[in-house]
């Protein structure tokens, strides 16, 4: 078995609150492999967004171990770039020089930076507002250009801190799609924290259930429908109910009956 490309080892996070310890993550422990995609589903306050953070280095004060290809994380790197739910776009800059912030710390040459942007405003599907500015763009293609800002740089492991949440129903779902789509073509390992259960189904390979805090794994479940997944599946929705129930109670999973409703008025089923 090859080496994974992240390991959170024995991983624990606190935070000093008015005066007194929170405990936030305890004893968190997991293997990505290289290429695979990974989701975190929690309820609020379970360490999801603190586990992202930790693992692009903007936050260095943690417990036990995070390491990339071995090495232990100690910052910032080149090799793990990051998108957030809130696009975080620059509104006085164009959709190309939002983009291009994420190649500031590039050794590249004036034109190689701007072949670069070029590539990955097509690979998100952008050609047409390359001199657009934020205001002239819907929250689907604004976040597009905050993913694209995100893998610019050719990170080997790409970070979604609820990439989507702030999205409509509609616009989430054909985002979900695009983000395979551009996976697929990036040949990218991925990271998703979100508290849709359904979205997580969707995408990953494996989904990460936390206990609410201080943060821990409740249990890793093998997503195993080939794609393209079909939310009315039954598969698709047996896991569902499975991992809400995970969510929200510590009982084995029963499935529900089916209801039967019988003898209802003539009056209501001509209705």
């Amino acid at each position: 078995m090859n080496a994974p490309i992240v390991s959170f080892n024995h991983v624990g996070k606190s935070f000093a609150v008015n005066g007194f310890e929170l405990e936030a993550i305890r004893e968190f422990n997991l293997d990505i492999a290289e290429g695979e995609f990974v989701a975190i589903v929690g309820s609020s306050g379970c360490g999801k967004s603190t586990l992202l953070r930790l693992l692009v280095g903007l936050d260095t004060e943690f417990r036990g171990q995070i390491s990339v290809d071995g090495k232990a994380v100690s910052g910032i790197g080149g090799e793990r770039g990051i998108v957030f739910q809130e696009h975080r776009l620059f509104p006085w800059l164009t959709v190309a020089d939002n983009i291009g912030l994420g190649l500031v710390n590039e050794p590249l040459s004036g034109a190689q930076k701007q072949q670069r942007i070029k590539d990955f405003i097509e690979l998100v599907g952008l050609s047409d507002f390359t001199e657009a500015y934020p205001h002239q763009l819907s929250g689907g293609m604004a976040q597009r250009v905050a993913i694209a800002r995100g893998l610019v740089a050719s990170p080997r492991i790409l970070l979604l801190d609820e990439p989507f949440g702030a999205l409509d129903a509609l616009t989430r779902q054909q985002m979900q799609d695009e983000l395979l789509a551009i996976r697929e073509r990036a040949q990218i390992t991925t990271i998703l924290v979100t508290h849709d259960v359904e979205e997580a189904i969707f995408l990953a390979d494996r989904v990460v259930v936390m206990e609410p805090r201080p943060g821990r794994i409740k249990q890793v479940v093998d997503i195993a429908l080939p794609h393209p997944r079909q939310r009315s599946s039954y598969d698709f929705h047996q896991l569902r109910e499975e991992l809400l129930h995970e969510l929200t109670s510590d009982d084995h999973y029963q499935p529900s009956a089916p209801v039967q409703i019988r003898d209802l008025p003539l009056t209501f089923i001509a209705c």
